[in-house]
């Protein structure tokens, strides 16, 4: 694992997207603190395919429905 300040890293850009590209992984810095990692980016590993969990999901009638104590404290009132 590699470690740069953020002012390195500006300098250093290409040369650590490279070492990123070979499966390293880059640590980015700020005052010595860490804030953020650089990966090597995978994409997607297959397309996503609309309506796949057709009829695998269930939403229950009642899924929107507050109970009376949570209603009331949140300010709703019941619309029957």
């Amino acid at each position: 694992m590699i470690v740069r300040n953020v002012s390195e890293a500006k300098a250093q850009l290409s040369a650590l997207l490279e070492r990123v590209r070979s499966g390293q992984e880059v640590i980015l810095a700020k005052a010595g603190k860490p804030v953020a990692k650089l990966v090597a980016f995978d994409g997607p590993r297959k397309p996503r395919k609309p309506g796949a969990m057709a009829g695998k999901i269930v939403i229950h009638k009642d899924f929107d429905t507050w109970p009376d104590d949570i209603a009331q404290a949140f300010g709703i009132v019941d619309k029957k």
